[in-house]
């Protein structure tokens, strides 16, 4: 029963991440960090740092999102490659830091960063205002190295693909809120590779892991949403392509403050 209640809810985690990557060019991991949570904790498994296995998995599966998602927009024209290469080496360093930084954490502290920072993305995107601009143009070099770094970085500490920063950095700076969308899971490739070896070569202490647990990584879980989560991005990407910016900004905001919010909530309860 309990191998029923894991592919059941693993499944339908990677169904939605699917749709949610194509839809809103993030990675999954604010709806799939959550769920692998609850899912290992409600199966008895409660090591240590069980929110480092979370976040470590989804991480992995972003690979797979991501590549996906970022290809069904290029072919939609809707991928700025200047902006994966010019922000990239500066993401993939960030992301390897974020690995180490989580590692140094405890299960609690993680989960209150995830819930805190994904509430105030949340927030930002539900109340910010279309006008609000830091400039109408594309930052340069530094500052761009400095924005890359700290998205890298706080995104494998979270495990997530970084669209929950680069969307509305980039629609900040004047970026077409589909291009901006559609140029998001390439970020998402950056962090997930570097962060998912870090995370393979680190967590090797750990005890109490649920089967299956390389270093951080749940292998069967990364594979069940590889799987799942395929099948349903490109319905993603199509449905981003139909809804109108601002319909796109608010499905974005919800699915945020809903699921952080939550995670908030259980880790302040805690």
């Amino acid at each position: 029963m309990d191998i029923l209640i894991f592919v059941l809810v693993i499944g339908v985690a990677g169904l939605v991440a699917g749709l949610i990557s194509g839809l809103l060019g993030v990675g999954g991991g604010i709806i799939l960090v959550p769920a692998f949570y609850y899912v290992f904790q409600g199966l008895g498994y409660a090591p240590e740092q069980l929110m480092q296995i979370c976040v470590a998995t989804s991480t992995g599966t972003i690979i797979v999102t991501s590549l996906r998602s970022v290809t069904a927009h290029h072919q939609r024209g809707a991928v700025s490659l200047a902006l994966i290469r010019s922000w990239g080496p500066f993401i993939a360093i960030g992301s390897v830091l974020g690995v180490l930084a989580a590692a140094s954490l405890r299960s609690h502290e993680l989960q209150l960063i995830f819930g805190g920072i994904g509430v105030c993305l949340g927030l930002y995107m539900l109340l910010g205002k279309k006008s609000w601009r830091l400039s109408d143009s594309l930052p340069g070099r530094r500052l761009a190295a400095l924005y890359g770094s700290l998205i890298g970085f706080f995104s494998a500490l979270m495990g997530i693909g970084g669209g929950s920063f680069t969307v509305p950095l980039l629609t900040a700076y004047n970026v077409p809120p589909h291009r901006a969308v559609g140029t998001s899971p390439g970020f998402g490739l950056l962090i997930s590779i570097p962060g998912f070896i870090a995370y393979l070569l680190t967590g090797w202490h750990l005890t109490g892991k649920p089967p299956g647990t390389v270093g951080y990584v749940n292998l069967p879980a990364v594979a069940m949403i590889m799987v799942t989560s395929l099948i349903a991005v490109p319905f993603g990407v199509r449905l981003a392509h139909q809804l109108s910016p601002q319909r796109l900004r608010l499905v974005f905001s919800l699915t945020v403050l809903v699921l952080a919010g939550n995670m908030l909530r259980k880790a302040l309860m805690g």
